[in-house]
């Protein structure tokens, strides 16, 4: 069970609080910055947990049951944190972006009891291209919002901030567009999973 695969999934999981802490107040940037890096280190553990336990032949039913519940846990933990210090909140429609955080949470909550019943009947439901991809592209997305609060702060959180132009504030609206393009590929994929679900439901 103590592999060492196994202890890097471990790790991202008990470092969520301290990701989520870095992350509580959107005003301290050298606060978002420290999250940045812990965000990529987390990312780079999550590459290499899986990439050591195929060439050491130690994937373990452990490891493979920790290692999508740290992803989930990680990308739950930032978007609900982020919506509540107002970084899902950009020009032209305001609040509206938090729906692309709730397609993306939804999505994971589905497939994951959808993987849950089709587990009891012994049918494995691959991840396709498409879906690593989506995860990626959401990864991309979130750590833009972290690093654009390092560097520029945070959007506006009140009527009464002096928000910047789209232009001076480009990293966290490019951050956005690329969570509604995540967003947009969960919807696609969780179909996907769907179809398959649905095959075996009667």
């Amino acid at each position: 069970m103590m592999t060492l695969p196994n202890l890097l999934t471990l790790s991202r999981i008990v470092t969520i609080p301290l990701l989520a802490f870095l992350l509580w107040w959107p005003q301290w940037q050298l606060g978002y910055a420290l999250a940045f890096g812990l965000y990529c280190l987390m990312g780079i553990t999550d590459y290499f947990d899986g990439y050591l336990a195929r060439s050491n032949g130690t994937v373990s039913k452990l490891g493979q049951f920790l290692d999508p519940i740290a992803d989930k846990l990680m990308i739950a933990a930032v978007i609900l944190v982020l919506t509540a210090q107002g970084y899902l909140r950009g020009p032209y429609v305001g609040d509206m972006h938090v729906i692309a955080g709730l397609i993306i949470l939804m999505r994971e909550i589905a497939v994951s009891g959808l993987r849950e019943f089709l587990g009891s009947l012994q049918i494995s439901v691959p991840v396709t291209r498409l879906a690593k991809w989506k995860t990626a592209l959401q990864l991309v997305a979130l750590g833009g919002l972290i690093l654009g609060g390092a560097v520029q702060g945070p959007p506006c959180v009140t009527l009464a901030d002096a928000c910047l132009t789209p232009a001076e504030n480009w990293i966290h609206i490019a951050s956005l567009t690329a969570l509604w393009a995540a967003a947009i590929l969960t919807l696609i994929t969780g179909w996907d999973y769907l179809r398959v679900g649905l095959k075996h439901m009667d």
